[in-house]
């Protein structure tokens, strides 16, 4: 698993976020999907990155904001310009 402290703090940079998974500009092996989640330790919001088996390659923490307003984007992807 990739640690990373950076926050995702609008829906642009979520966009570019999963952008980046799905070209595959981060380099993850394996990466089967992309989904909102909660820390169970801390009550913290993130975007993880899963794999096959459903285990954690990357996460990014998320304001509150961008978890309430891009579940659907994650759900469904980046709208297509």
């Amino acid at each position: 698993m990739i640690k990373d402290e950076r926050i995702i703090g609008t829906l642009e940079e979520l966009e570019a976020f999963i952008n980046a998974v799905d070209s595959g500009v981060l380099g993850l092996q394996g990466a089967a999907g992309i989904a909102m989640a909660t820390n169970n330790a801390d009550g913290r919001r993130f975007v993880a990155v899963l794999n096959e088996n459903h285990q954690l390659l990357i996460g990014r923490w998320v304001t509150e904001e961008v978890f309430q307003n891009g579940q659907e984007m994650v759900r469904k992807g980046p709208t297509k310009h």
